[in-house]
């Protein structure tokens, strides 16, 4: 077995631990061992975030208009469709923008690098990786992360960076290609740099697991840290009378965020290999074989039953999981035995395959967008705000509903 097979396999059972899905005696024991490391990170995330509160560790400010957009659980809340919407939107409106990501799972430093800077303190500077210059994707996905990719790909015009420093990568920004807005991709715990504005994600199916902290659950620090954010996005949302306490449950941290309802809605599917793009309605009755790497997979398999599809063959993987060609060739090999029409998968999903794939039948992904189902008023008023400084407010307004539908392409 491989290191990246043990290391996917051991996440797979503490995911089903943290959600309750093992039982036996050892599992148990192995929670209460959890929660014990839980408490700890507990500790070292108050004690962390008590050293800006008090300005030991002073956070910096970078002339030029700032915006996070992150969660407080691990991976599940659709984020990289709201920075993209916010991203599409500030560039319309002539913002000078760049998305400043840590790229979770690009490819890291060489092992001898990082053993020269650990113990014979030669540290190198490097500048950030620039996945687009706002005009070409310079990087594919096994260099720049999926989902840095992902926007570079979709988002013409904006710059995109991957760097775990953004205070140098936003230094970057602004010297090499004088941006004057930064938008930090998954930033709410990125305390060094100081935003404007703070956009908090919460996944209104399942906002915060099982309400404890890493390792025992998902959160990366406490739920009354929410007071910290500017607006509130419940993402996911279906309009339920769940909603409402749910809400009531936010104000209790945070009473002065906007709180806006919005749901991933899927648009259409784009295949793979040619780019063409066909209606939702292509997969109603039809066989299709699903495989996806993400954290929530079941939401994107419901999107595929609701318009109509019968999966006869599902694959999952564990979160930003790297295809191998032979995983591929065995998933089509499959679902061809199991009478598959086409084959379906998510576009976070799509950008790790490998090109020279091959397939006797097509395979698409799920193009995604945001849409807006309550508060629209406030997320107008949001963009307006963050533009005030180049674009008078009704301006702002009007490119922002322009288009088939609310924030779209």
């Amino acid at each position: 077995m491989s290191l990246n097979h043990f290391i996917e396999g051991a996440e797979t059972y503490l995911l089903e631990l943290i959600n309750g899905k093992r039982h036996s005696r050892k599992d148990k024991l192995l929670k209460y061992v959890l929660f014990s490391f839980s408490r700890v990170y507990l500790t070292i995330v108050k004690w962390r975030i008590s050293l800006y509160k008090h300005r030991i560790f002073k956070d910096q400010r970078l002339g030029c208009l700032v915006i996070s957009i992150g969660n407080v659980t691990c991976g599940g809340t659709g984020k990289t469709p709201v920075v993209e919407v916010f991203a599409r939107t500030l560039n319309a409106n002539k913002r000078r923008v760049a998305v400043l990501s840590r790229g979770y799972r690009s490819k890291s430093k060489p092992l001898s690098q990082k053993l020269r800077e650990k113990f014979l303190m030669e540290y190198e500077v490097v500048p950030p990786r620039v996945v687009s210059n706002g005009r070409e994707v310079l990087l594919d996905s096994h260099m720049a992360g999926d989902e840095p990719y992902m926007l570079a790909r979709n988002l013409k015009g904006v710059v995109v960076l991957v760097d775990k420093d953004r205070v140098k990568s936003g230094q970057y920004a602004i010297r090499h290609f004088n941006a004057d807005t930064l938008i930090l991709d998954d930033g709410f715990q990125y305390l060094p740099l100081k935003p404007r504005v703070n956009i908090l994600l919460v996944d209104s199916t399942n906002p915060f697991t099982n309400h404890h902290m890493l390792p025992r659950g998902l959160l990366r620090e406490p739920i009354a840290n929410i007071t910290r954010a500017d607006y509130i996005f419940l993402t996911k949302s279906n309009g339920g009378d769940h909603l409402r306490h749910m809400k009531q449950f936010l104000r209790k941290h945070n009473r002065f965020a906007e709180i806006i309802e919005c749901t991933h809605r899927p648009k259409y599917l784009e295949n793979l290999k040619t780019g063409e793009k066909i209606p939702l309605d292509s997969m109603k009755s039809a066989q299709a074989g699903s495989i996806s790497g993400i954290a929530v997979p079941e939401s994107f398999e419901n999107f595929l039953i609701g318009f109509g599809a019968e999966l006869c063959h599902i694959e999952r993987y564990v979160d930003h999981h790297r295809y191998t060609k032979e995983e591929l060739e065995s998933f089509v090999q499959k679902s061809l035995e199991h009478g598959a029409e086409m084959l379906l998968t998510t576009e976070k999903d799509a950008v790790r395959f490998p090109e020279d794939l091959e397939s006797p039948i097509p395979i698409y992904f799920l193009r995604v967008e945001i849409d807006i189902l309550s508060g629209q008023e406030n997320f107008e008023e949001c963009i307006a705000r963050i533009c005030a400084t180049s674009l008078n407010r009704r301006t702002i307004l009007n490119t922002v509903m322009k288009g088939e539908g609310k924030y779209e392409n």
